[in-house]
């Protein structure tokens, strides 16, 4: 089989890696319009397992990136100055361009031709191959070519975002919510190495209009974010990679795949910042659809199991990424609460945790909460 992998991030490169070293007969050719040293954004993280998911299929990957990932065990949050820790929601992250590099390694070792600097203009360029992978992310050219095939539908965020980094490291992944004299800010930072943060800024779009955001450049825009957390990096700067402000963007597809292309990633589906890794959800997608390719005869029957299965999952931790999602719309209500009945609210905005798994995976937090609400009763 003759494939072509359009997008060179970590959805791309592990279904590139993972088909090649299953089918070492396959010809599988990866193109990637930046070169293999680039990127945007600074770290990603996953939840408490991490890359536990791919160790059952894939020990050697996850020996290979476990070793770079910080982690920890606790949530901090930080409302007007005062902090609360919420206890055993695990975390760790990693350099996006450290897990590409890694990434890019791998395919490499297994024989994946990898075309970095190379745009594809036109699906006319593909004329050949007998199955396309598109991995291209939110502007997918495959995606963008059938938008009407793809049942494809996008919509918006009103909040907006800024995703910057900063050499200020953090003990946990933490959250921090700033009022100021012209509206509120949160910041969602936490350390993906040794020496360097993800420090992602978001406002609510009354505050962007208050401050003239859109008037302003890249850096007077961070200049601004850096006096806004000015407490919180304790003389640290913001570092900007392509930092411009955006809203998040909520794609969907209804139909996976059409004729003989199929789409992975973002390309196919996002869920927002607030829950999971889009990175995570790729490198799923990827594991997913190869094994429904495996698992049938014809192209079109395992990119129908392809769907089948993987997209009940998906629609799943979407639903829960939007609820999730619609907390930060009003994070400037919610700031109105006392710290542990908004910590409370944070940590159960998605619907997905109630006070019974609550009290068993976050013990410390919840003997918190209980004192302060029997304080405040006696009160």
């Amino acid at each position: 089989m003759r494939i072509a992998v359009l997008g060179g991030g970590p959805g791309g490169l592990y279904f590139a890696y993972l088909w090649k070293k299953r089918h070492p007969a396959a010809i599988v050719d990866l193109f990637e319009q930046n070169p293999a040293g680039a990127t945007w954004g600074f770290g990603v993280v996953f939840s408490d397992q991490a890359l536990e998911f791919l160790r059952a299929d894939d020990p050697e990957t996850v020996d290979a990136i476990a070793p770079r990932m910080e982690s920890w065990r606790n949530i901090t949050l930080d409302l007007h100055g005062e902090r609360v820790e919420i206890d055993g929601v695990g975390f760790s992250a990693i350099g996006r361009l450290e897990l590409l590099k890694l990434l890019q390694a791998r395919a490499e070792s297994v024989g994946v031709m990898a075309r970095y600097g190379t745009t594809i203009q036109s699906l006319d360029q593909l004329q050949g191959y007998d199955l396309i992978i598109a991995a291209d992310g939110l502007n997918s050219l495959v995606r963008r070519s059938f938008e009407g095939d793809f049942g494809f539908s996008v919509s918006y965020s009103s909040n907006k975002f800024a995703w910057y980094g900063t050499s200020k490291t953090f003990a946990t992944l933490s959250q921090t919510f700033v009022a100021t004299d012209r509206g509120t800010f949160n910041a969602h930072h936490y350390r993906y190495a040794p020496d360097m943060s993800t420090f992602l800024v978001e406002c609510d779009r009354a505050t962007w209009q208050a401050y003239g955001f859109a008037e302003m450049s890249i850096d007077e825009s961070r200049d601004i974010c850096e006096q806004v957390f000015a407490a919180t990096l304790d003389g640290h700067s913001l570092v900007s990679n392509r930092s411009v402000w955006r809203n998040f963007p909520w794609v969907w597809n209804e139909h996976w795949w059409h004729r003989n292309m199929v789409l992975i990633g973002d390309a196919l589906h996002t869920a927002h910042f607030s829950i999971g890794s889009g990175t995570r959800l790729a490198i799923e997608d990827a594991i997913a659809l190869a094994k429904a390719l495996d698992t049938e005869s014809s192209l079109s029957d395992g990119l129908a199991r392809y769907q089948a299965e993987r997209q009940p999952i998906v629609k799943k931790l979407v639903t829960a990424a939007r609820t999730s999602a619609d907390w930060y719309e009003s994070f400037p209500v919610h700031m109105k609460l006392d710290l542990m009945d908004f910590a409370y609210s944070y940590i159960t905005r998605s619907g997905r945790i109630d006070d019974n798994r609550l009290r068993a995976m976050a013990p410390q937090f919840m003997a918190r909460y209980a004192a302060s609400r029997n304080e405040g009763g006696r009160a």
